[in-house]
């Protein structure tokens, strides 16, 4: 009975692991494409400006 729980509850902490994994990495997805596109502002505002 206790081997059936502790089983049962290392599954659960893995789940919960895989999901916070996953969930990181769609979120540096979405911040590096909004730092990117910051970036690309940026650099076309510094070439715009006259030398």
């Amino acid at each position: 009975m206790m081997f059936k729980r502790r089983a049962q509850s290392t599954l659960e902490y893995a789940t919960l692991i895989i999901v916070v994994a996953a969930a990181c990495m769609a979120m540096f997805t979405y911040v590096n494409r909004a730092v990117n596109a910051h970036l690309r502002m940026v650099e076309q505002q510094v070439q715009a400006e006259p030398q």
